[in-house]
């Protein structure tokens, strides 16, 4: 008999979704609500190679899941048999380092939490009540972003700030995409026939947001984001880091509020304010018209990357395997070219005929000579959440 689990990732205007088979892992279903709230809302629901679209304004997400739970009881699969909810929830905090059974109380502790995550935290309140009105006797489960890095050393997370400051606001490292990352370091111990604890290895996971990751032995150490999603990597529209006193900088030189700085590093940097990109397919093209900018975005970006590599070969005292994910470490292999290039000195030598394959299975791309594997490695954050959530209800 299939027992269902449904993924919920919300977010401010939107709903992803897929429902998993938690025994044969099979992907039932996958879809998109988009624009609630805001006029044009519409469903787009795949099942099987059939793909359904709706066409109807949503005012909140508990409107949305209604309709999209109306939808799966037409054209299925059925929801009656879904076993429980998993949700994708931005930050723990330092409360949550586990994948957590939903509750009133949980609820609420993820509100105060909100100050922390404001852009990400607040959605997803919103689809857990919604979820939770819609399936009040189905087990709704929190799967954090956060928690795969609760195990950073306190050297690791700690800022140099006030201490009492930081114990009062819980100022520290967080760090994000942790689901991706610990299914992609598990999954290459797969692909390299060793086990998970026994090695040393960096994930890169590059997409419109990246982050990197150091895992010692199979415990992660480091990794680039911080407090929030900003710090580390350049990103899509994210700047990554900057000197913290650009904020009181562009605050005098523009007359901009806090708000506006934030927003402005968060949304309009990263390769959007370098080369008015964020595709790498896109920046690609300019870089072949002889676009400079654009040349400068990329290397910009790949300094930055260098940059964290190497400071983690040297936090984990070497490294034996460098793992590229999610959508430009995917699908790029001039990036991964660029970067691996430019490690040649550290034993990293790429097989240039492997990496240049297009494939969605996890492979190695390293030469046969190389001192560190390198591999290309699919995320698959639904599949990590489906798991989490049969745990936790286990």
């Amino acid at each position: 008999m299939p027992r269902p689990i449904l993924l919920l990732n919300c977010g401010s205007s939107s709903i992803k979704y897929q429902v998993i088979d938690a025994d044969t892992e099979n992907v039932d279903a996958v879809g998109l609500v988009e624009r609630i709230g805001i006029e044009g809302s519409r469903i787009k629901h795949e099942v099987g190679d059939k793909e359904y679209v709706r066409e109807q304004d949503f005012a909140d997400h508990r409107e949305a899941l209604h309709a999209l739970v109306n939808l799966f009881n037409e054209v299925g699969p059925d929801l009656s048999k879904v076993i429980a909810v998993g949700h994708r929830t931005v930050h723990g905090g330092e409360r949550f380092r586990e994948t957590t059974i939903i509750t009133d109380e949980v609820v609420e502790a993820l509100r105060n939490l909100s100050d922390l995550a404001p852009l990400h935290n607040p959605p997803g309140i919103m689809g857990i009540e919604a979820a939770r009105a819609v399936l009040p006797d189905v087990p709704q489960v929190a799967i954090f972003d956060t928690a795969f890095f609760s195990t950073l050393p306190a050297e690791a997370y700690t800022y140099a700030v006030d201490a009492k400051l930081a114990k009062e606001y819980q100022i520290r490292k967080y760090g994000f995409h942790g689901t991706s990352h610990s299914y992609v370091s598990q999954k290459v111990a797969e692909v390299l026939g060793q086990p998970y604890d026994s090695f040393n290895q960096i994930v890169c996971h590059l997409g419109n947001g990246a982050s990197i990751s150091a895992i010692d032995h199979g415990v992660a150490v480091d990794t680039s984001m911080g407090l929030t999603p900003l710090a580390g990597l350049v990103m899509g529209t994210r700047s990554g880091d900057v000197d913290p006193g650009l904020h009181a900088y562009l605050g005098r030189v523009l007359n901009s509020n806090v708000q506006e700085i934030d927003t402005m590093l968060n949304r309009m940097s990263g390769m959007l304010g370098l080369a008015g990109v964020t595709d790498f397919r896109d920046l690609s093209a300019l870089i072949a018209q002889g676009d400079e900018q654009a040349e400068l975005a990329m290397n910009v970006y790949i300094h930055r990357l260098l940059s964290y590599v190497g400071a983690y070969v040297a936090v984990l005292g070497g490294v034996d395997a460098i793992t590229f994910t999610a959508g430009v470490g995917e699908n790029d292999p001039d990036v991964r070219a660029r970067l691996i290039h430019r490690l040649a000195s550290l034993g990293f030598e790429l097989d240039e005929e492997a990496n240049k394959v297009r494939s969605k299975e996890p492979r190695i791309i390293s030469a046969a000579t190389s001192k560190v594997k390198i591999l290309v490695v699919p995320t698959n954050e639904e599949l990590a959440m489906a798991r989490e959530t049969l745990a936790a209800i286990s």
